[in-house]
């Protein structure tokens, strides 16, 4: 496995689990902190890092006053983070054992605890983001191990997840919340989630018309 492949597969890992961690849950002083001080990190956040009420109050004053509410405005009261709501007819959240996407989970053994992740169905978008996560972690253990046909097996899973799921709704949601954030933190955080997963999108599709070949 060569450094570069190497790399990207690591980029690949971290942007999931960011991502699938800032749309999790409210966002704690740890993880603010560690983004501010990341400027790799911190680039993906350009209007948060010049937005004023950065620079005015201190973490816990600006989680508290402003993020927790706009996380609570965005994932839980008024924008609907599942899958099951932007693609069924009906707009109901499909809660029960009959969520495709559940059946997905557990065809892969992804144990999914709804009331410790604090969502209603499988479906979340982080919950979806976490799958991928998990996903890209298997697949670089694979190419490590010079395991291809394995890891080849892991990208195309990941390219029909991301086909016939993430892709059919994320990116309306995504674009809801672009709208509708009162803050510059999760505005930026909808902006990459959007552009990362266009973006991998496109990176699975070259790995797909490669033959699935990693080192093409």
């Amino acid at each position: 496995m060569n450094n570069d492949l190497k790399q990207e597969q690591i980029a690949r890992i971290n942007l999931y689990a960011l991502i699938s961690r800032i749309m999790m849950s409210e966002i704690d002083e740890g993880l603010l902190k560690s983004i501010e001080e990341d400027e790799n990190m911190l680039s993906f956040f350009s209007t948060f890092k010049e937005w004023k009420k950065r620079k005015e109050l201190d973490s816990k004053d600006l989680i508290e006053r402003y993020l927790n509410v706009d996380f609570t405005n965005l994932f839980l009261l008024h924008l609907i983070p599942y899958e099951s709501f932007y693609t069924r007819d009906d707009q109901m959240l499909e809660t029960g054992g009959d969520n495709p996407v559940q059946a997905i989970f557990n065809a892969f053994e992804f144990n999914v605890q709804l009331d410790k992740a604090r969502v209603m169905a499988a479906d979340h978008i982080a919950i979806e983001l976490e799958f991928m996560y998990e996903l890209c972690r298997a697949e670089l253990k694979a190419l490590e191990e010079g395991n291809s046909k394995v890891a080849q097996e892991i990208a195309q899973i990941q390219y029909g997840f991301m086909r016939d799921h993430i892709l059919e709704w994320a990116p309306m949601y995504l674009l809801n919340v672009k709208s509708e954030a009162g803050t510059a933190f999760y505005f930026d955080a909808a902006d990459l989630a959007l552009e990362f997963i266009m973006s991998d999108f496109e990176y699975l599709t070259e790995l797909k018309n490669s033959g699935y070949n990693h080192q093409a």
